[in-house]
């Protein structure tokens, strides 16, 4: 069965970066485009970064809350796909959560302190 688990999550401050991972199991990664969605308390569920398959030439796309600061890639042979996030700001702080069509993973909290 597909399985999705996120690490990589913690706290830290205002402008600090943190580098989110997601192992993925159960179905052959490269063929697949992965996405990272972030939910805060009390918001709806938004759309951070996606990137294509290994066909597709893994094109990235990006939710404008993560542009100039976020960077998603993929390592096919690890099947890993990454977040990393820069500049981190206190508006950032949410549940981060890996996805790959409909399968969620557990997600990983990310809190910035101001």
């Amino acid at each position: 069965q597909v399985q999705l688990v996120e690490s990589g999550g913690g706290v830290v401050q205002d402008g600090g970066s943190l580098r989110l991972s997601c192992v993925a199991s159960g179905f052959n990664f490269g063929e697949y485009a992965m996405r990272w969605y972030r939910q805060a308390p009390g918001k709806e569920r938004e759309f951070v970064a996606a990137i294509g398959s290994r066909i597709s030439g893994e094109t990235v796309y990006y939710g404008d809350s993560g542009k100039g600061r976020f960077t998603i890639s993929r390592d096919n042979a690890k099947a890993t796909v990454y977040l990393q996030m820069n500049r981190l700001k206190p508006e950032d702080t949410a549940v981060y959560i890996c996805n790959r069509s409909v399968y969620d993973g557990q997600g990983t909290q990310v809190a910035v302190s101001s």
